[in-house]
């Protein structure tokens, strides 16, 4: 069985038909504002908060939206894989990602940074789950192989620069996928 992927910040119908083509389980579309990812209109079926979102506003924006809802939690110490803990009544699926640098021009996801995936392994959580940050398809294996993921999401890992995936690594990155398992 391969590993599921996400490939996140998809802004051309090249780079969605690659990541089809290529296997992707989830598309994902960036639809916050500073970001160099976005799209002007895309039909949803999951809506991810990847900002400072409470549980009880997850939750309503869960019933507002009627749609699934995939949190983001920024990790980077033990405490914050505890606090992520508070997210699995109200959201349907966990993403866990590096804790942003402190900068202002720091965006809330996408920044290319990878966490310490052990402080997540073996875990067992309540909610589907999947694992962020810093990956790229040669990345990929020990990823996985440390955190125990079954789903990955990538974004910054499958791009040229900033906003602009590059196909080519669109494509290995989900060969490496698939091969996992």
């Amino acid at each position: 069985m391969s590993v599921a992927a996400k490939i996140c910040g998809l802004s051309t119908e090249a780079a969605v038909t690659t990541a089809v083509a290529g296997g992707a389980s989830y598309l994902g579309f960036v639809f916050y504002s500073p970001s160099p990812r976005v799209l002007a209109e895309v039909p949803i079926d999951i809506l991810q908060f990847h900002g400072r979102e409470s549980p009880d506003q997850v939750a309503d924006a869960k019933l507002r939206f009627a749609r699934p809802i995939m949190k983001a939690v920024a990790i980077a110490a033990p405490e914050d894989v505890r606090g992520a803990a508070q997210y699995e009544e109200a959201a349907d699926l966990l993403l866990f990602d590096a804790k942003p640098p402190c900068r202002p021009d720091a965006l809330p996801g996408g920044n290319g940074l990878a966490f310490d995936w052990g402080l997540i392994a073996g875990r067992s959580w309540r909610r589907q789950w999947m694992l962020s940050g810093g990956l790229t398809a040669e990345l990929l294996p020990e990823a996985v192989r440390i955190s125990g993921a079954a789903s990955v999401d990538v974004s910054s890992g499958v791009e040229s620069r900033p906003g602009e995936k590059d196909l080519d690594k669109i494509r290995a990155f989900l060969a490496a996928a698939r091969a996992l398992g």
